[in-house]
């Protein structure tokens, strides 16, 4: 009897250990999964995918507006790039549960791409060199405004799609550069730096994917 006592005892405490255990794991890994959840992405993170968003779509509209203007197939095939690119964004931010709109075309709630793209449509509209130019303005302007978010995100997922649409951009940089040099039109980056411009046109089309 006093042998079963002692077996009984242990094998409460035994099952009383495994539970607390049991109880004590459960606990850390909601805890594990909250924490994720609420640093998944930064601030800073979701302001660099929403502009990202409108600046793809910047793209897209422009050469969208251009193709229909000048009927060159080189817009028109840019332009359905652009669409996989906002694509990407999107994807992220409905992964993210981040809300967004997207306007009419030609529409932008960030007013200096509102600005840039009249500017560049005014621009394209003149002649196709003026079209072929704002082509290149936006990629250089695309691949600046990337490196500037890159240095500033640290989600792997978000560096994943940004480094795919900066390799994007540096091939549609190559095809309008490509054909302004066809016209014997030289063009200067306004914003990367001459020494990455050349970097970029001087070597092979990328794959991206």
């Amino acid at each position: 009897m006093k042998y079963l006592k002692i077996i009984n005892t242990v094998a409460m405490m035994i099952v009383l250990m495994f539970l607390l255990f049991s109880s004590a794991c459960s606990n850390d890994d909601s805890e594990t999964i909250n924490s994720h959840t609420s640093i998944a992405l930064s601030q800073i993170e979701k302001d660099a995918l929403l502009f990202m968003m409108e600046e793809e779509r910047l793209a897209k509209d422009v050469y969208d507006r251009l193709f229909a203007v000048w009927g060159i197939n080189q817009f028109e095939n840019i332009a359905k790039s652009e669409q996989s690119h906002m694509d990407a964004v999107e994807n992220l931010l409905k992964q993210y549960n981040l809300p967004y709109t997207i306007l009419d075309a030609g529409t932008f709630q960030n007013t200096d791409l509102q600005a840039a793209y009249d500017i560049l449509v005014a621009q394209g509209e003149i002649n196709i060199i003026g079209a072929l130019t704002s082509g290149a303005t936006i990629e250089d302007l695309d691949i600046y405004d990337l490196e500037e978010w890159m240095t500033k995100i640290e989600n792997a997922e978000v560096l994943n799609v940004f480094t795919k649409l900066q390799c994007g951009s540096r091939n549609h940089l190559r095809a309008f550069i490509g054909s302004l040099d066809l016209a014997g039109e030289i063009y200067t980056p306004k914003f990367i730096t001459l020494t990455e411009y050349e970097q970029i046109i001087n070597s092979e089309n990328e794959k991206c994917n």
